[in-house]
C-alpha cells in the first residue's frame, strides 16, 4: 500500500483513507468485513465524523484492538464550544478509544462557516482544550463545495490547522476559479507544511431525479475499475496531495484500493484522455459560486 506522510504530523498513512461515511446505514457485519479487508490491504487511516450515522459504532469493535497501528480521525460538526467539546467525549466512547490522532472541524466550506467555528466560544476552542487535554493530537479542518479552498486558505490565517480536507477531482480543477482558488491553499498548505486530503475523487455527477441509486453515495459515483484508476492517479499524482478518502459506500471500496494498489501503471496523459472523454462529468455541488 502507498504510504504518504501526512504533512507535518509525525506519522506516514496510507494513500486512500478509509472514508467511513460508508459504514452509516450498514451491519455491523458488513462494516466489519470492509474495515477487515482494508486492514488486510494495507489501509492504515480512517477517516469518519460524528454526524456519519452510526459509522463510529460501527468503527469500535475493530478499530479499538488495532488503535495503536491506525491513524484515526474523526470529525465535530458542531459549532460552538460546548457542543463541539460534548461531542468530541461522545465520538471516543462510540468508537471505544481514548484519544484520536485527528480532530477535524466539519463542513466548514464557506466564510460564514468559518467565522462561527473561530468567534470566541466556537468550536476551534473546544478542540484546541481537547488537543491541551490529549484526547486529540491533532486539528483539521474539512468543506465542501465550490468556496471550500478559499475558505480553507482563510482558515490556514486564522489557525495553524494541521490538515485541511476538500473536494478535489479532474472536473472541479478544470473550473478556472476552482483552480485558481485550490492552487493558492496548495501553496499556503505547502509553507505551513499543512497537510492537504481530498474528497470526491470518484465522483461523477448529482444523482438524477428517478435515476437508480445503485450506490450509499450522496452523488453518482464512477464504479468502472478504468475510470476509478484514471481518478485515483489523477489526485495521486496531483503535486503535495497527502491522501484522498474512498467513496461512501462499501461496495466501491474494493475497487478505490485495487487502483490505489495499481498506481503508477497509468501515465498522465492516459489518465487525461480517459477523464476528458467522459460523458455527463461534472460537478456534484451545483452551479460554481464566488466568495465576494
Amino acid at each position: 500500500m502507498l504510504k504518504r506522510k501526512i504533512g507535518r504530523l509525525d506519522y506516514e498513512g496510507s494513500a486512500v483513507m478509509f472514508g467511513a461515511a460508508s459504514l452509516g446505514n450498514v451491519t455491523q457485519e458488513e462494516a466489519d468485513k470492509s474495515i477487515s479487508f482494508a486492514l488486510e490491504h494495507g489501509v492504515s487511516h480512517f477517516d469518519t465524523a460524528a454526524d456519519y450515522g452510526n459509522a463510529e459504532i460501527r468503527l469500535g469493535p475493530i478499530i479499538s484492538k488495532v488503535r495503536n497501528d491506525i491513524f484515526l480521525a474523526t470529525k465535530t460538526g458542531e459549532r460552538t464550544k460546548e457542543k463541539a467539546k460534548a461531542e468530541i467525549y461522545r465520538s471516543l466512547e462510540r468508537m471505544q478509544v481514548d484519544s484520536v490522532d485527528l480532530l477535524q472541524l466539519h463542513a466548514v466550506g464557506t466564510i460564514e462557516e468559518l467565522n462561527k467555528c473561530t468567534v470566541k466560544g466556537g468550536a476551534l476552542e473546544a478542540a484546541i482544550e481537547a488537543k491541551e487535554e490529549g484526547i486529540v493530537k491533532a486539528i483539521g479542518i474539512t468543506g465542501h463545495g465550490h468556496q471550500a479552498a478559499v475558505t480553507h486558505l482563510e482558515a490556514l490565517k486564522r489557525f495553524p490547522f494541521e490538515t485541511v480536507l476538500l473536494p478535489l477531482n479532474y472536473y472541479m480543477y478544470s473550473l478556472p476559479e476552482y483552480r485558481e482558488s485550490f492552487d493558492a491553499l496548495m501553496k499556503e498548505a505547502n509553507n505551513q507544511n499543512t497537510a492537504v486530503r481530498v474528497i470526491k475523487a470518484i465522483a461523477k455527477a448529482p444523482w438524477v431525479e428517478g435515476q437508480e441509486r445503485r450506490y450509499a453515495t450522496w452523488y453518482e459515483p464512477f464504479d468502472q475499475q478504468e475510470i476509478i484508476d484514471a481518478c485515483v492517479h489523477f489526485v495521486l499524482s496531483f503535486p503535495g496531495i497527502a491522501g484522498f478518502a474512498s467513496a461512501g459506500d462499501v461496495h466501491l471500496f474494493p475497487k478505490i484500493v485495487d487502483a490505489v494498489e495499481r498506481y503508477g501503471s497509468m501515465n498522465n496523459e492516459e489518465a487525461e484522455r480517459i477523464l476528458k472523454s467522459i460523458s455527463g462529468y461534472t460537478t456534484i455541488f451545483g452551479p460554481p459560486t464566488s466568495i465576494a
